[in-house]
Parts: C-alpha cells; structure tokens; sequence
C-alpha cells in the first residue's frame, strides 16, 4: 500500500515539473512568426502617474494600431520596483508578458538590494528604450550661484554646509548628486525625503540648497523663480530648457544621468519578436510629431536597438556599481 502511495506521488511530482517544462519552454518558431495574436501585458512595476506610464501611453496607440493587439498597461509597485519585474522574469518568454522598468530596475537595484532572486543582465532581455528624462541641476533661487562652477566653487569654500534632497536612499537623484560630489571633488550633505513632492517643497523652503532630478519634477517651481535650474546632466541641451548649458559645457563631461526608461522580455524571448517589437517602437519614436511631444514633457524619446539597450545597461551598471561602493550607500 505505501509502495503504491509512493509511486502516484512520484507520478504527480513527476506531473508537476512536465507542466513547469511546459510552462518556461522556448516559444515555437510558428508561434514567433505569428506574434502578436493577442494582448501584451506590459508591467511597470511602480505606480500609476510615473514619466514611464506617461511616455508608453503617448505611442500606445499607433503601436496597437501598427501590430493589431491591445497593450495592456499593468501597475504592479513595491519593493523599488523588483515585485514587478520578478513577474516578468518568471513569465513565459513568449512575447506577451513584457517589462517597462527604469534605470533603477536594470543597473541600480542589484548593486542595493541584497537577496534579489535575479539578474537583470541574465533574466531579461533588452527590447528598446523608449524615453530618458535627463537630471537637471536646480538650486533655490536664494543661493548665490549662477552656474555649475559657481555652486561647486561654493561647496568648496563652506565643505559639509550645503545640503542636497533627494526622495530617498538609492534612487537616481540620490545617485546623481553622490556623482557629482565624486566627480567634483566637493562635500554636501544628502538629506533624504519621501518622494520627489517633499523633496521639492525641502529644496524651496531652504532644508536643502541642490537637487538633481528630472525637470519634471520641479518645471512649475522653476517658471515660477522658486528655483534655478544650473545645468542639464545630458550630453545635448534641454529644448525645453535652451538657455541652460550642459554640465559638460561647463566643465564635468562625465556627469551624465538621467531617468530613462526601458522595454524588455524574459529571457529565451525568440529574436523575431524582440526586433519586430523594437524596430516598431522605433518607428514611432522616430515621428516628430511624437517627439515634441516627449519634448514638451521634458524627457526624450530615445528608441535604441536591442544591442545598443544591452550596451547602455552594461555601461551604466559598471558606473552605478562604483558610485554606490565608493559612497557605500546602503538600502533602507
């Protein structure tokens, strides 16, 4: 009798993993030439209202309309980001369950997070990244600088006496200004908000004197004087921003950051789909049309191949990795 119940245990475990082979099997050619037949879930894995959301709704049309499917935008936050993105790593690489992520989910969070259950670089495969929200440099109007050199000049003489905000520990403004600090040799202490908002109103009423975050967050401040926006940490101006030079204009060509934000598949995602899926976004990005657009929201619509995505997020862990060990920042 235990014999018997042994052997139908062994049967159904024996079941189970047949359908889990199942479930993580490579997609069938026939199934990748014929993608997409149905709707695309699309993780983001933060909340509602974020400049990822934003920027995928404004293309979500024409890209329905281009592969004949519904786009289906899925907030699921938590855990900066990785409750989300471990969805999509564990899904079925079939091309219907993709990743909208940003910088934190493929080159930040691994550096930070200890005991996360993958790997970026090894569980997701890059498809394109569709928009990048440069950092602008913003001081409150009061401080006596007028550009990158002139705050930098200023933290020099009063070392550890300016502050800089952020909207908490290892998030890319945080990660930002400690760049700045390393790559201009000065001192500024980070106090830490509870989001952007907070951030902001601390950097207005005199908490902080800096914060290097996406333009954005601060744009209505800045219109109305509150702030000065010193510098655009991207290699090109802001169109937004024309008069505002870059900080490699001014002196630091390696202070490049930003808030990009990419698509990507689980890994083992047939090729076909991948470059089908990017080269459409690619298209549409390429409008200029859709580009002021992007403009107007202060981000940049990007649209890189999947070789080129791979490659950033290669570069920039390498950049993050050192920037968050020298500093040794620790998550919350």
């Amino acid at each position: 009798m235990n014999l018997q119940r042994n052997k139908s245990a062994g049967f159904w475990v024996a079941g189970v993993f047949s359908a889990l082979a199942v479930c993580s099997a490579p997609v069938h050619a026939a199934e990748a030439d014929s993608w997409p037949n149905r709707p695309v879930r699309v993780i983001v894995p933060y909340a509602p209202g974020n400049t990822g959301d934003i920027t995928l709704r404004q293309i979500l049309p024409q890209l329905e309309e281009r592969l004949g499917v519904r786009f289906l935008i899925d907030n699921k936050s938590g855990a900066s980001g990785n409750i989300g993105a471990e969805e999509v790593v564990r899904a079925r690489p079939d091309g219907y369950t993709l990743l909208l992520g940003a910088t934190n989910n493929y080159v930040i969070n691994q550096h930070l997070i200890k005991g996360m259950r993958f790997h970026p670089q090894k569980d997701l495969a890059p498809v394109t990244v569709i928009s990048n929200a440069p950092s602008v440099i913003v001081v409150n109007a009061s401080l006596p600088a007028r550009s990158l050199k002139e705050l930098s000049a200023l933290a020099t003489q009063s070392p550890g006496k300016l502050a800089f905000a952020s909207p908490g520990i290892g998030t890319p403004p945080h990660l930002a200004a400690e760049l700045y600090k390393q790559l201009a040799g000065i001192d500024l202490i980070h106090v830490p908000y509870r989001g952007s908002p907070p951030a902001v109103q601390g950097l207005i009423g005199g908490e902080t004197q800096v914060y290097i975050t996406a333009f954005s967050s601060v744009a209505g401040n800045v219109s109305a004087g509150k702030l000065r926006a010193l510098a655009v940490a991207s290699p090109q101006r802001l169109p937004i921003l024309p008069d505002v030079p870059t900080t490699a204009q001014q002196g630091l060509p390696e202070l490049v950051t930003g808030n990009w934000w990419g698509l990507s598949a689980p890994v083992g995602t047939d090729a076909k789909i991948i470059q089908k899926l990017a080269g459409t976004i690619r298209e549409i990005l390429a409008d200029p049309a859709v580009r002021q657009k992007y403009a107007d929201l202060g981000v940049t619509a990007v649209g890189s191949t999947p070789a080129e995505f791979a490659a950033q997020i290669a570069q920039e862990t390498a950049v993050w990795k050192k920037v968050i060990e020298r500093a040794n920042i620790q998550a919350e």
